[in-house]
Parts: C-alpha cells; structure tokens; sequence
C-alpha cells in the first residue's frame, strides 16, 4: 500500500534524505512552528538549524507507516532509524498546513 502524501509533507521527506537545510525553505513557512524532543522552534531559520543539527546527531532516516488528513491537519506516524539508543522507533508527526507550507510540526 502506498502512502499518498501531502505536497509539503512530501518535501520535507524528500529535505530528510539529505543533509542539506536549503530544501526546507520548500515545505516550510518563514514563521513555522515546530516542537521536538520537549523543544519549540520558531521560525525558518532556526528550524534549519535544528534539522542540520538533529541530522548530524543521530544520522536518522525517517519511513512514513501511515497518514491520515483532516483538513488543514496531517498525522503521519514513522519509523525512525539511527545512532540513538532505542533504535528504530515509531514517531508520531502531526503537521499543520497553511497556503502550500508547513505551519506547525509537533513530533512525538
């Protein structure tokens, strides 16, 4: 079964394989919101910064399970797999859509 994903959930997928902040800029708005490992990141820039440092530290790749849609709302739940203790786990990433771009991450 494969998954029919959003076009900016697809290109923040596509930005994961690669260590590469600049595709980020094509799935995220300059004032997104995203809340990781009991932090919140605002804004474009620092979410490149996150993702250049998340990225480096745990060397992950992220494979979608399942999606589901309500409106502007979007639940993916994934495997992560890297050099983190726990390795693979199974996350939950609910994005929050606004004119094309990803407004709001929270990853639980």
């Amino acid at each position: 079964m494969s998954i029919i994903l959003p076009p900016p959930v697809d290109a923040y997928l596509k930005a994961e394989t690669t260590s590469d902040t600049a595709p980020l800029e094509n799935c995220f708005a300059a004032d997104a919101v995203v809340r990781d490992e009991g932090r919140t990141i605002e804004g474009l820039e620092a979410i490149q910064g996150w993702k250049k440092d998340t990225k480096a530290r745990y060397q992950y790749t992220v494979e979608p399970l399942d999606l589901s849609q309500d409106g502007a709302a979007v639940t993916m739940r994934a495997r992560l797999t890297g050099a983190f203790p726990g390795s693979p786990v199974e996350l939950t990433y609910r994005f929050v859509l606004a004119d094309g771009k990803i407004a709001s991450l929270e990853i639980h």
